[in-house]
């Protein structure tokens, strides 16, 4: 029986920006990278934590992986040159540009082919008059061992952040979530109809939100991850250790660990892989101290770290 390894992780702030009027010694290794070059400097935005993000990845040996907080699609490319072993290790590699004022996008590393790819980032939602998605729903057929072919919807919601009353934040900013997680699931059973569950598919990403309702209320993505459709295969492990994300707590609000990442199986994908996923944490700083095992070489209390946030990895057979 055929399997895949298949992950998702926010990777925090891949960048790789322009620094001008800073002379470069070496402009041939830069046209190398893919750049052209006039008194410009081009290099990955923390490199130590990216080269522990770099050994998460390689940790993980995902087949499969969709990533959050992508640059573009040259930043994804030098970063897989520069710590996963070049295009030999992911010969397939999306980004497109979204929504994000950051500039940050969502993204899909491959070792199998990729097509049907399909971005939602132009849509326009009247109920927010603004783009309907944060980043994009980004959609990819993923042609698998023996011939088998199934689909990703790739999301990166509105996060709980309000910067004009930050002890709210998750009220806030909640409608927005709402709205997306609808229109993903409209996107998907336009797809594949109302017996969605019946095709392969997973629905990945960071949700930005936990199931949990709290002083803040209820949470805007349960519309999504509660679709009898679908199975959120991290609640197969025990409650206590579905956390994906640590916030290190800000103004009135208290520390705390939740699930913000996820990988909605399609119900029969679920059902052919009743395993639970694993979950990675060994690249967090250490001040999430929940976690008590063993980090990477050189992660820090605070920094470096690989992100601030857990990628899930899963293996999947067909």
């Amino acid at each position: 029986m055929d399997s895949i390894n298949v992950a998702t992780f926010n990777v925090e702030n891949l960048f790789a920006r322009f620094q001008f009027k800073r002379n470069i010694k070496d402009p041939e290794k830069m046209l190398r990278d893919g750049w052209t070059v006039n008194h410009t400097y081009f290099n990955v935005y923390k490199e130590k934590d990216k080269s522990i993000t770099g050994e998460t990845i390689q940790a993980l040996d995902a087949d499969v992986i969709a990533l959050q907080e992508i640059e573009n699609l040259d930043t994804l490319r030098k970063f897989r040159t520069d710590y996963l072993g070049g295009r030999k290790s992911y010969p397939y590699a999306i980004v497109i540009d979204g929504n994000d004022p950051r500039r940050i996008d969502v993204a899909v590393l491959s070792r199998y082919p990729l097509t049907n790819i399909q971005t939602h980032s132009h849509l326009w939602s009247t109920e927010l008059h603004w783009y309907l998605f944060s980043r994009d729903c980004l959609v990819a057929d993923v042609q698998g061992p023996g011939n088998f072919t199934f689909t990703l919807f790739v999301n990166h919601f509105k996060s709980m952040i309000d910067k004009s009353d930050p002890d709210n934040g998750r009220q806030n900013t909640r409608y927005k979530r709402a709205v997306q997680s609808r229109a993903v699931k409209q996107i998907v059973t336009s797809r594949f109809g109302t017996d969605a569950g019946s095709h392969p598919f997973i629905i990945l990403g960071d949700f930005n939100d936990y199931i949990e309702t709290d002083d803040q209320g209820e949470s805007g993505i349960s519309d999504l991850v509660e679709w009898d459709q679908t199975v959120n295969v991290v609640d197969r492990h025990p409650e206590a250790e579905r956390w994906t994300h640590f916030f290190k707590g800000a103004g009135a609000l208290e520390p705390a660990y939740h699930q913000l990442d996820y990988l909605l199986l399609s119900k029969s994908l679920a059902e052919r892989n009743p395993h639970p996923p694993h979950i990675e944490r060994r690249g967090l700083p250490k001040r999430a101290d929940k976690y008590s095992g063993e980090r990477f070489p050189g992660v820090g209390r605070n920094s470096p770290k690989a992100s601030d946030h857990c990628p899930i990895v899963m293996e999947l057979q067909f």
